[in-house]
């Protein structure tokens, strides 16, 4: 149906047609109680006939109530009169993504900067369990204040039943298609899983962040195909073009995080929103990207790995201070007296300790010579040749005990 300017649905009034989609028509309307703009989508009325679609679009729409993000149109109220059920959103201001990239992709200042924005307004609604499910440009509004998410008119909550969008027919050049059925969303920005009919879940939403992307910065969709189902095979089997390819200054890390969201497998794409923008950030600013975390959370994997490297840690520690102390130990020392039959100047132990070698004078040499004594015994023998030499090697030195007859040796 059409409304005219200057029809009312309860306190809204409205202005002008702003456009309309598989969900509906969406108008500008003024709210009369709290005298402001609003945007007004009126639901198809093949969602306002059916009893148990409005009883869950009610309920999906409280939930998406509570999504207050500076880059996600807020959602201010959900009403019904006269066969009519309508949503009444915040007006945004600006273009939508899809009609900036008419003109060409953005630079890459730009594609860091919403890319980021659009990945922490999803990290924000999967926080409260919320899938959009039908990310693509034109659910993208660039505003002077960055960019924000439109239309969760396609979400779910976790676990609960998807809400069916109404066909809308194949623009130009584009098989941007959204059909009623299990196959919720629009084709050209589905994931996988969902052409096949499987569960969404908040990794299907990065599937199309990764789509939006890659388009954001080329200009040209990730997929394409002449019809509908070389489109769904293409999604299927084939990878998009390097980023690189169409645009040769593309940096390296931004290329690494679209083809992770573009992983067929759910499993190997990035497993969180909050990962993605803190990367596409870090990008901006020059840095080294953060690593994937592809893998599913695994907080006693995490913790597995940590004790792991605590106790090689430790285990290394232990052991370099038991080398060092094995390595640098010294006996302790030993204290013994010997009497020796005469006073010597010099006196050292040998190293088996059962002999002394001392410096004596001999009065048949007339000279200072090396005696060797067994300890123990009386017997000293002297060693000729050996005048006036210092102790022999092969004896550890002692202290000397000058003319003293008793020496004090330590071993």
């Amino acid at each position: 149906m059409g409304l005219t300017s200057g029809t009312k649905l309860g306190p809204y009034e409205i202005q002008s047609p702003l456009g309309s989609g598989g969900m509906g028509e969406v108008y500008r309307a003024r709210d009369t109680r709290l005298e402001r703009d609003v945007a007004l989508k009126v639901l198809s009325a093949g969602l306002s006939s059916d009893p148990s679609l409005r009883q869950r679009l009610e309920r999906e729409a409280k939930a998406i109530s509570r999504l207050s993000h500076p880059h996600i149109c807020t959602l201010h109220d959900i009403g019904h009169q006269d066969g009519v059920d309508f949503l009444v959103m915040e007006l945004v201001d600006g273009e939508t993504l899809e009609h900036r990239l008419i003109k060409g992709p953005l630079t890459p200042e730009q594609t860091f900067r919403f890319a980021a924005q659009i990945a922490d307004a999803l990290a924000k609604a999967h926080k409260l369990g919320i899938t959009h499910r039908d990310l693509k440009p034109s659910n993208v509004m660039l505003t002077k204040g960055g960019a924000k998410l439109m239309d969760f008119g396609l979400a779910k909550k976790s676990g609960a039943a998807p809400l069916a969008a109404a066909p809308t027919e194949m623009t130009a050049g584009q098989a941007k298609l959204t059909v009623e059925g299990t196959i919720i969303g629009t084709f050209q920005y589905m994931a996988p899983e969902q052409l096949e009919g499987k569960e969404a879940d908040t990794r299907t939403d990065i599937f199309a962040l990764g789509e939006v992307i890659y388009e954001t910065a080329t200009g040209k969709p990730a997929f394409s195909g002449k019809s509908r189902a070389s489109l769904i095979a293409a999604i299927l089997t084939t990878e998009p073009p390097p980023i690189s390819q169409l645009q040769p200054l593309t940096p390296p890390a931004l290329e690494r995080v679209v083809k992770t969201c573009l992983a067929k497998d759910p499993d190997d794409r990035w497993q969180s929103a909050r990962d993605i923008a803190t990367n596409l950030e870090w990008i901006a600013e020059g840095e080294s990207p953060l690593p994937s975390s592809k893998v599913k959370h695994n907080p006693w994997r995490e913790l597995a790995a940590w004790l792991l490297a605590a106790t090689f840690f430790l285990l290394t520690v232990a052991g370099g201070a038991a080398w060092w102390q094995v390595s640098n130990k010294h006996p302790p020392p030993m204290y013994f007296h010997a009497s020796v039959p005469f006073a010597a100047n010099d006196i050292a132990l040998s190293p088996d300790g059962h002999s002394l070698a001392m410096v004596a004078y001999s009065a048949q040499a007339n000279n200072y010579v090396l005696w060797t004594y067994q300890v123990g015994s009386r017997r000293t023998i002297s060693l000729d040749g050996t005048q006036g030499h210092p102790t022999h090697s092969g004896h550890r030195t002692g202290n000397s005990s000058g003319s003293s007859p008793t020496a004090n040796s330590r071993r």
